[in-house]
C-alpha cells in the first residue's frame, strides 16, 4: 500500500490489513482486499474507518486473509458485546517473554490449590473466605490469560515452527 488512509490510522482492522499488504499485495487495496474476503468494498471501507462493527464471521475471514490471528482475540475482547465480559485481551509477545509468564504464573500453582481445599473443606465459602476465594480467582484469570497468549503465539508461528528451527522473537 502506497499511503495510509488517514481517516483509517487508528483503526484495528485497517491496521491489520496494511500489515499483511507488506507481505500480499493483493491486500493493498479494499476492493481488492473485500473481493478476498467476500465483502462489498464499502461494508470493508465503513468497518475500517470504524462506522461500523464487522461481523464475527468477517473479522475471522479477516483473521485468516491476513494472516492476523489476534484479529480474533482484538475483536471478541473489545467489539464483541459478549466478548467484552466475557473475553480478556491477550498478546503474542515474544516466545521467551509468553513462557517465563506462563512460568510466573505456574509456580504460584500449589498455593492457589491449597488455598482452594482450604476455602473449600467445609463445603461452603463464608464471608471471611471471600476475598481469599476473589484473590483465587484473580490468579487463575491471569494464568488463562497467559495460557491463551502462548497458544495465540503458536498458532501465529505453527509454519514457521514447521520449516524448522524458529528464532525467539
Amino acid at each position: 500500500m502506497s499511503k495510509k488512509a488517514t481517516k483509517a490510522l487508528n483503526n484495528r482492522y485497517y491496521i491489520a490489513r496494511y500489515n499483511a499488504s507488506r507481505s500480499n499485495p493483493a491486500l493493498t487495496s479494499r476492493e481488492k482486499a473485500a473481493e478476498i474476503l467476500n465483502i462489498d468494498r464499502t461494508r470493508l471501507s465503513r468497518i475500517e474507518l470504524g462506522t461500523v462493527v464487522p461481523y464475527p464471521e468477517e473479522v475471522l475471514a479477516m483473521s485468516k486473509a491476513y494472516d492476523y490471528p489476534e484479529l480474533c482475540n482484538i475483536y471478541c475482547s473489545g467489539d464483541c458485546p459478549v466478548g467484552i465480559v466475557t473475553v480478556k485481551p491477550i498478546n503474542a509477545d515474544s516466545l521467551d517473554r509468553l513462557i517465563l509468564q506462563f512460568l510466573g504464573s505456574s509456580q504460584k500453582m500449589e498455593d492457589i490449590t491449597t488455598k482452594l481445599i482450604d476455602i473449600t473443606e467445609d463445603g461452603m465459602v463464608d464471608e471471611s473466605e471471600i476475598m481469599q476465594f476473589d484473590a483465587v480467582l484473580t490468579e487463575l484469570e491471569k494464568m488463562s490469560v497467559n495460557i491463551q497468549s502462548l497458544m495465540l503465539w503458536a498458532q501465529k508461528n505453527k509454519e514457521k515452527l514447521k520449516n524448522g528451527r524458529q528464532k525467539l522473537d
